[in-house]
């Protein structure tokens, strides 16, 4: 008698769903590439400060192509599975999809040059003015940087999963970027130092706790700590002139 399938926790869900985003960003070329122009597009959304409709729009059209392309992936595997050899039928359903992805794409580009073109003669002359006194948005995209490097390092290193183990720590490093941004932020206020050492004792905890529970090795924790810890600082000092 088979006992019944358990049934997964929604730790182990996502956990799932990121290891499918992180097996198409190591081994199709395609995403990488649309996920590194998604990132520079988020970035640049919020440096030219377009209105909440515009980025909705080009979230859409990210998510769009995003999908489409993944999609297009799951569906080739789905037909060599089935169909190892050549057939006409295979053939047709991976170019269907691939020209939804082309659809896909074909619509992002126009969208991005709909927002864009008057958004950056219009505000680029603002966008170092814009970023220095802003240091929430900063931060937050030094975290969003710090976070996608730690994926495709785990992508391309192989080791662990997306949440549970593998080079680098994603904890740490966004332990440490946090530390880094509290520190930064408060270099002109009296309760810096309180407010950094605070911080700074809270990631090493964070680190720690990593260690312990077996989850990550040293090294792995310390090359997190470090690469969001260093991410942080060069957007600071890159942008920040408060």
């Amino acid at each position: 008698m088979t006992s019944p399938r358990r049934s997964k926790s929604l730790l182990e869900s996502f956990n799932f769903a990121f290891e499918g985003i992180i097996h198409v960003v190591r081994y199709e070329r395609n995403l990488r590439i649309h996920f590194l122009i998604a990132v520079a597009v988020i970035i640049a959304a919020v440096g030219f400060d377009v209105t909440r409709m515009e980025l909705i729009s080009l979230l859409l059209a990210i998510a769009f192509v995003l999908i489409a392309e993944m999609l297009n992936s799951a569906l080739e595997a789905v037909v060599d599975l089935v169909t190892p050899s050549v057939e006409p039928l295979a053939k047709i359903a991976k170019d269907v999809a691939a020209g939804a992805v082309l659809i896909a794409t074909v619509t992002a580009v126009a969208i991005g040059y709909l927002v864009f073109s008057g958004a950056v003669g219009e505000r680029s002359s603002h966008l170092l003015d814009r970023l220095s006194n802003a240091p929430t948005d900063l931060t937050l995209v030094a975290l969003v940087i710090t976070i996608i490097l730690v994926i495709a390092a785990k992508a391309v290193t192989g080791r662990g999963t997306p949440l549970h183990g593998g080079l680098p720590s994603g904890h740490a490093a966004v332990a440490f970027a946090g530390w880094m941004a509290a520190t930064l932020v408060l270099h002109n206020s009296a309760h810096q130092f309180l407010i950094s050492t605070l911080t700074f004792i809270m990631a090493l905890l964070v680190a720690q706790t990593r260690v312990e529970s077996g989850v990550h090795s040293t090294v792995e924790v310390t090359i997190g700590g470090v690469l969001g810890a260093l991410v942080t600082l060069a957007f600071f000092k890159l942008f920040f002139k408060g």
